[in-house]
This record gives structure tokens, sequence and C-alpha cells, in this order.
């Protein structure tokens, strides 16, 4: 035995070494030199290593709708690990995730009648895209190929999702992933729809766009359009009055099928259980993940319309579908989770609480227009972006001394670019929305 080998037993750790962990879309060397850890978390709060509480003012990561640690969530997930930990969804089931997908098909919007389970947002929407394409070529049109994305739209990381997507520095360092894709442009448009409350009023024509596509690359090679309802990463965009209708107008008319993006609008972020509904728009296929377990694990969920899935069921009945699919489809404790964070939203009302609130929440967000370097803010349900001026030659740097300095003040807020985005936990009191906006005032007056 070599030297080498003799010396290769275990090793011990330092249990507060920070470097082994390379930390995803994080600046890894800043956040090692002065980390914030969160020890523990109940409702709207995190309490930091520290022992501070944390105004949560972003739903933890666009995920915790219904606050934290929320007692029948936490029972569920703790009783199903110990009758069920993991079966298999390849030729086998349980009835959970029967019970899910029946649930998830009745509070969606009306012929969205079947659900296809992921880990998180990113399979979710690679899931919807492979679905499409099939979708077509099991019809007999496979030479729809292409897929349509927009401009700084985000759909998760996969290289489905980044070809799609439309978030730069998402997208550059990686290669030119899938081919055939295009992008629409984006619908942000400050000079005529700055400080907007609800849907702005200019835009709508921007979905034209979707013509030109069609008018370059032929109707025939398109098989799928997809869109975010309502832009969340990017840094909030709402979409203009009208706009997703002519979207679906226009995709209705060229047999292209439309699909949403409600990784983070799904489950009552505006006021409905799902952005479609709010909007009046129907997709063929719609992605949803994050709120769907509350954030506790990961879970994500493609449902689609039975023509789609029905082209599907042809062929001889031993023969598999769709050759697609995840070790962790419809995990068991997952299931387990979900379907308690439907009831906990079902009880308390909250998948229309942000309706409810919507007013007063833009009343308090708006109340930060004329402050030092506020260029811009968005806001619809209980969702808002607050634009900062970027420093010349620094982009993200204000935005970024801001996210510290809230954080230093007892708030977690989240950053795009020069963008402040805010989406608190639905279970939000009227005296907590002042403190966020009273916080983030304060934070905002302090940044050069």
């Amino acid at each position: 035995m070599s030297e080498a080998l003799a010396d290769a037993g275990p090793r011990p750790v330092a249990t507060n070494n920070l470097e082994a962990f390379w930390m995803p879309f994080t600046a890894n060397r800043q956040f090692k030199s002065a980390p914030r850890l969160l020890a523990s978390a109940k409702d709207m709060h995190y309490v930091a290593t520290d022992g501070r509480r944390i105004l949560d003012a972003t739903s933890g990561l666009w995920c915790v709708n219904a606050g934290h640690c929320r007692p029948k969530i936490v029972e569920a997930i703790q009783a199903q690990v110990a009758e069920l930990d993991f079966a298999p969804t390849f030729q086998f089931g349980h009835p959970k995730a029967f019970e899910l997908a029946s649930r998830l098909a009745a509070m969606a919007p009306s012929g969205l009648d079947h659900v296809f389970f992921s880990n998180s947002g990113s399979e979710a929407v690679d899931t919807a895209l492979k679905i499409a394409l099939a979708y077509h070529r099991a019809r007999g049109e496979g030479q729809r190929f292409r897929l349509i994305g927009r401009e700084r739209g985000y759909h998760g990381v996969g290289f489905g999702g980044i070809s799609v997507g439309g978030m730069v520095a998402n997208r550059k360092t990686f290669g030119p992933g899938l081919p055939a894709v295009d992008h629409l442009r984006h619908t942000h448009d400050p000079e005529r729809n700055a400080f907007s409350r609800g849907l702005p009023e200019h835009g709508a024509e921007l979905a034209d766009d979707l013509e030109r596509m069609v008018a370059l690359h032929g109707a025939e090679t398109i098989a799928a359009v997809i869109v975010e309802p309502l832009a969340g990463s990017t840094g909030v965009l709402v979409p203009p009055k009208g706009y997703l209708e002519r979207l679906r107008a226009i995709c209705d008319r060229h047999g292209l099928l439309l699909i949403f993006d409600e990784v983070i609008t799904g489950f009552g972020r505006l006021g409905a259980p799902f952005a479609s509904e709010r909007f009046g728009v129907t997709p063929d296929i719609m992605t949803t993940a994050k709120g769907v377990t509350n954030g506790t694990i990961p879970m994500g969920a493609t449902l689609v319309s039975s023509a789609i899935y029905d082209a599907f069921m042809q062929g001889p009945e031993n023969m598999i579908d769709l050759f697609h699919g995840y070790t962790y489809t419809g995990h068991p404790i997952a299931c387990a989770a979900a379907l308690a964070t439907l009831d906990t939203y079902q009880a308390e009302g909250l998948l229309t609480r942000a309706l409810q609130l919507e007013t007063r929440w833009a009343d308090a967000v708006h109340s930060l227009k004329g402050l030092p370097h506020v260029i811009d803010i968005r806001t619809l349900g209980l969702v808002a972006g607050i634009e900062l001026e970027p420093i010349e030659g620094q982009p993200t740097a204000r935005a970024f001394s801001a996210f510290r300095k809230a954080f230093d003040a007892g708030m977690m807020i989240r950053t795009t670019g020069d963008i402040i985005a805010l989406s608190p936990p639905l279970i939000v009191s009227e005296a907590q929305i002042d403190e966020i906006v009273g916080t983030l005032a304060d934070v905002i007056k302090s940044v050069a």
C-alpha cells in the first residue's frame, strides 16, 4: 500500500469552515468574509446565528408563501417520512401523488387537467419544453421544433431554461444552448410606464413581436412560446394591459402552444391561485414549483391540457407514453408537504389574501417614490420592484449595498441588478407592511 493511500483516512472536519460549500447565485468571497447565516425561522421571521430576528420580505426565495414552519406542514412531513420515505413512480405509484395531482388540477385554470411532477422550477420548465416538442411530433408535426422565449425572462438554470430565458448573465458563460430558439422583446418601458400600480397602460402591442417571429421562421416550425405572466427574477416586470390576451390570440391563430411559467406567481402571489386566473388567460401548459410545498421540500409540477395528454395516449397500452421523468418525481414526502400546504392555504384564505392587501401594499411601497436614486416602482398583488439608479461604472453595487444594509437592519430583501424585489409571505400583517417599507426607506436613504 502506498504511503498516500495509507494516509487517506478520515480527516477532521472544521464545522465552521465555509470554504467547502460553493454557494449558488452568490458572491462567495464577499459572503464568506461577512456571512449572513440563518439558524431558525417561524412565521414572518428568520433568526440569525447571532440571535437577531430577520423580517422576511421575500418569502425566502419567492417560495414560503404561508410563512415559516407552519404546524400542519411540519406535522405532515414528519408523519410521512416515518410511514413511506420513498416510492418510485416509474411503473409504480403511491396514493398521495395521485391525490395531489387531482387537487392541483382542480384548482388550476379550467382545462389544465394533468400534472407531471418534478423537483424544481427548472425541471418543471424543461419538462414543459420537452412535452411541447414531443406533443407536436405525436401529432405528426415534428417539424415544429422551434421554441420562443422572451428577453429578461427567467426559466430556471437547466439548459432548456437558460436557452429560452433572456437574462444575459445566466446564459453567456455556458455556450450556445439549445438550437432553434428565439426571443420576444421584453415589456419593460419605464419611459411610458414608470411608477405603475398594477398593469401598465402601455405595451400590449409588444406581443405583436410574436408575429414577427412567425414571419421570420414560419409558424409551421414553432412549437411553443414560454413567458412568465409576471417576470419576477429579472426585477418584477408586470405585463401591460392586454399583452397576455394578445399573445394568447396569436398563439391560437398559428397553432403554437403557450406555456406560462408560474413558478413565482403560483399559489396566491398575485391574489389568485395562479396568475393566469388573475389575468384571465389560460395557457396550454403551466409550470409551478416553490409555493407548492411552501418551500419545505423541493418539488415542481407541469400542468397540461387534456388535448396534450391525450396525444400521448396512443399505441399499445404496454408501451411507455413519454420517455421522461426523475428519480424523485412525485416523492412521497414532497407530496405530503404539498397537500398540507394546500390545506393551509385554503384554511387561512391565503390564495386570495394578496388581492385584499394589494391597495394597502401599493400605497406603502409607492411612498418610496422621491427617495434618492429611486427611478421606478412596480407593484401587483403582494410583489414589488423598486428600481434604483445604478452607480456609474458600478452596476448592481447600489442595490447590493441596500441588500447588505437591510440585513444589518433586520430584514431580508432580494436584489437583481439594481432592482430591489419584495414578496413577503401572504400572512404579512399591515403593521409588518409598514415595517418593511419603513426599514427599506431608511436603507435607501443610507446608500450612496
